[in-house]
């Protein structure tokens, strides 16, 4: 099986795995979700193996490159860090009910790289713009952060959820971390989504300085990418300096994922530099 099969397979380990999640929150039974952590470790050693082989058949056709070139292999790169950032605060915080609301994300990113009519797995050669050491540091460091983001955004959307049932009378929220847990571990998913997105954007200028001779070229990603940076420092500036909290920088952290999803997709359908079309998809 070639690293495409193997990849094909990881999104269904991620889909049964949210589907474990949400049967263990609904039907308040643990042994789902104890299972389900295995299931995301096991899709992960998956997406981890396909990445790899991905690379090394990458030497076998002669263009020797890291599998982080196209939207396929940014998508399967961007499932895997989701769950393993995942794996982390599963670990950290002993909430399984976080799973239902965050392992739908590398499901779907995974079904879109692996089932989109759209998006080809074939290996291709670089343009002589992207071979350069700058590319893994650059999309590395961004896609990091962008997991961070839909971890926050998960969280906040499971936070808006439970406290509009202030009273508890919701017994499908009772699992529920409290809203105060919540509130700060978003908080603390979009600070290190931040400082990552803030060194992408770094090393991506300076990638573009040796590439095409100027650190910031105002191209539609580029563009929305510093878009996306201001809405989560607007949200940092406002819980450290104003004091804010709960819904209002929920509603932020919604705001600044929906940013994070046109940067990602919604460049690529205008026309510049760091559209997947233009980088030959």
């Amino acid at each position: 099986m070639n690293s495409s099969g193997i990849l094909s397979v990881v999104t269904f380990v991620y889909g049964f795995a949210a589907f474990l999640y949400v049967a263990s929150w609904i039907f308040k039974k643990p042994e789902p979700g104890r299972l389900a952590t295995w299931v995301v470790f096991a899709g992960l050693m998956g997406n981890i193996t396909g990445i790899a082989m991905r690379w090394m058949e990458s030497y076998t056709l002669g263009y020797g490159h890291a599998p982080l070139s196209n939207l396929y292999e940014s998508l399967i790169f961007f499932a895997g860090t989701l769950a393993a950032v995942y794996l982390v605060i599963e670990k950290k915080y002993h909430n399984r009910i976080i799973g239902a609301f965050a392992m739908p994300f590398p499901f779907l990113a995974m079904a879109y790289a692996s089932l989109s009519p759209n998006i080809s797995d074939r290996i291709q050669p670089l343009l002589p713009a992207l071979k350069s050491n700058w590319l893994i540091a650059h999309v590395v460091a961004c896609f990091i952060g962008y997991a961070a983001f839909a971890i926050a955004f998960g969280l906040s959307i499971m936070y808006l959820i439970k406290d509009k049932d202030a009273e508890g009378k919701s017994q499908l929220l009772e699992r529920f971390p409290k809203t105060g847990v919540l509130d700060e571990l978003s908080h603390q998913m979009v600070m290190f989504g931040f400082l990552f997105l803030t060194v992408g954007i770094i090393t991506g200028a300076v990638w573009a300085n040796s590439a095409w001779g100027r650190y910031w070229g105002w191209d539609p990603k580029e563009t929305w990418s510093l878009i996306t940076w201001f809405i989560y420092a607007t949200l940092l500036h406002a819980r450290l300096t104003r004091g804010w909290h709960g819904r209002r920088i929920a509603y932020l952290s919604v705001a600044g994922f929906a940013a994070v999803m046109f940067t990602y997709f919604g460049v690529n359908l205008l026309p510049g530099l760091h559209s997947y079309g233009a980088m030959g998809r």
